[in-house]
């Protein structure tokens, strides 16, 4: 182990890559965050942890957040990044981007339109592939979000979670990330726009293995009512601005205002991926209420991902 790493096993991560939620066992998961909470405390101890360590930074969507606390992540744990931006299979086919990448870089980390890309990276590469964020989750987003709660709540196990709004990849991954540490999870979304059935599946066989309950429902009122954190993302997320106008139609009724929020529990924290569309899907009195935790989950990407990166790659 490098000088300057911390001298506690790392548990290494059975799956290859990190392509999807549930290629982190429920057990990897608990070790994970325990090992983001010690990088956020001592981070010294870390920072040589990815000496000689180069890392693929391979976007098609832009972003501020996943960019910036990756880059910083592994810079922080001594490694080096490389950053590419463009779509990945403008100029040459995905397995060949995969395939040389592999041959310079210790690992990739990937922001796509497609879960198609993820898994077709991960196919061809010979290092670990990260789901930066796809279409279907936002896995690194949900670790971090978990971090959050933890840290809150002290644990996880019989919190309430309520998500409002699109029932897109980040309502997939905290199904699938919380009910198997025993969150209870509501989920309320227009009939329009519901979470993946498939997904839904997945996570109400992991909610019944935990203890935890999933409930998928169209009324937000249901789903807040007695919430420990309530949690909204955008209306419109990158590549369907075009229906802006039938989605704002869509979500009327269901944005977390001062009303919707009064029916959580009185501790309840109010969640959000970022960026905001203020007083779209949230109320600006609510998103900068004393109860909003939106910067520690963005402050908390960078020592989640930090662990993820650890336990692929230590």
């Amino acid at each position: 182990m490098p000088a300057g790493a911390s001298s506690e096993p790392i548990l290494k991560i059975a799956a290859p890559d990190f392509a999807s939620d549930l290629d982190l066992s429920g057990d990897e998961v608990v070790h994970l965050l325990d090992l983001a909470g010690q990088v956020k405390s001592a981070p010294a101890r870390y920072g040589e942890a990815l000496r000689g360590r180069s890392i693929g930074l391979l976007f098609e969507k832009p972003s501020l957040r996943t960019r910036v606390t990756f880059e910083l992540a592994i810079k922080q744990l001594g490694g080096d990044s490389v950053f590419t931006s463009g779509m990945i299979d403008a100029r040459e086919p995905r397995k060949d981007v995969a395939r040389n990448l592999s041959r310079w870089t210790q690992a990739i980390v990937a922001r796509v339109f497609s879960q198609k890309t993820i898994e077709e990276l991960a196919a061809w590469s010979s290092v670990p592939v990260v789901n930066a964020l796809s279409d279907l989750y936002h896995p690194c987003q949900a670790l971090a979000d978990m971090q959050t709660l933890r840290e809150r709540f002290g644990a996880l196990r019989g919190l309430n979670l309520a998500y409002v709004g699109d029932g897109n990849n980040v309502a997939h991954s905290l199904m699938l990330s919380a009910t198997r540490l025993g969150v209870n999870v509501a989920i309320a979304t227009p009939p329009e726009y519901p979470p993946n059935k498939d997904i839904v599946a997945e996570a109400e066989g992991l909610a019944a293995a935990s203890g935890a309950s999933l409930k998928i429902t169209t009324d937000p009122r249901e789903a807040v009512a007695g919430a420990n954190a309530v949690y909204t993302d955008v209306w419109a997320s990158m590549g369907t601005e075009h229906e802006i106008e039938k989605r704002h139609r869509a979500f009327r009724g269901y944005q977390v205002d001062e009303a919707l929020f009064s029916l959580a529990a009185p501790e309840a924290v109010f969640m959000h991926c970022l960026p905001a569309h203020r007083d779209e899907e949230v109320t600006d009195a609510v998103i900068e209420s004393p109860r909003s935790v939106v910067f520690e989950q963005a402050e908390n990407r960078l020592h989640a991902q930090k662990a993820l990166l650890l336990m692929l790659l230590e």
